[in-house]
């Protein structure tokens, strides 16, 4: 009798603390989406699971990457959020920082293990939807701290074919394809359909472009 009550009483404080601890991270997921930096602080001082998941997939840590709240990843970080911890949609905080532009974020994640590797869910890594949305200080930083220049995406494009293919030319764009070109990409990567970068822009009557890319040696 007294071992069963023991079991049960084992068994019992099992599931509070398990309980406790999913409760604590649901609690941090709603924090963070409320933005309540107090409150993320307290939480994760109390030992909340810094990596618990919403429904699709998300970390508290990739929630406050969507929204940019800085000081609350800051702190999610500094306790040990995982920075490469993907959802659903293959999306990390490390690659949505540097897919969003959320630069002071990308600098965290980069400095706390950042997979440079790591690809999204069209195979591409945190550089080239950086290169196509325009964002020209995170290309800068990506760039700097060694994702590849080459990859090649499922869609069988490079950074530079996606800061052609899906811009519009304008400044931030050739702003990019220079920094591209002074870290020594391979300007001549074809695209699926045997089309070169330069190819490209000169399809699409980007003419600042496809001269920066011939005064480099393009073809």
């Amino acid at each position: 009798m007294g071992s069963r009550i023991l079991k049960y009483g084992l068994l019992t404080a099992g599931l509070l603390m398990i309980g406790g601890l999913m409760a604590s991270g649901k609690t941090l997921l709603t924090a963070v989406k409320d933005g309540e930096l107090g409150r993320v602080q307290q939480l994760v001082t109390k030992g909340a699971d810094l990596n618990a998941r919403t429904i699709e997939g998300s970390s508290a840590l990739l929630l406050a990457t969507s929204a940019n709240q800085i000081e609350i990843a800051r702190v999610l970080i500094d306790a040990g959020a995982d920075v490469n911890q993907k959802n659903l949609s293959q999306d990390s905080p490390y690659l949505l920082a540097g897919a969003s532009g959320r630069n002071e974020i990308l600098k965290m994640t980069l400095a706390h293990g950042a997979d440079l590797k790591s690809t999204n869910r069209y195979g591409g890594t945190a550089l080239i939807p950086a290169c196509e949305r325009g964002h020209v200080e995170t290309v800068r930083l990506l760039i700097a701290a060694g994702v590849d220049l080459n990859h090649v995406n499922r869609l069988g494009w490079t950074c530079l074919m996606e800061a052609i293919v899906l811009s519009d030319g304008g400044v931030p764009h050739q702003q990019i394809v220079n920094q591209l070109i002074a870290a020594g990409a391979d300007l001549n990567l074809p695209d699926n359909n045997g089309l070169s970068p330069l190819q490209q822009a000169q399809k699409r009557g980007q003419n600042a472009i496809a001269q920066l890319l011939r005064d480099a040696g393009a073809h």
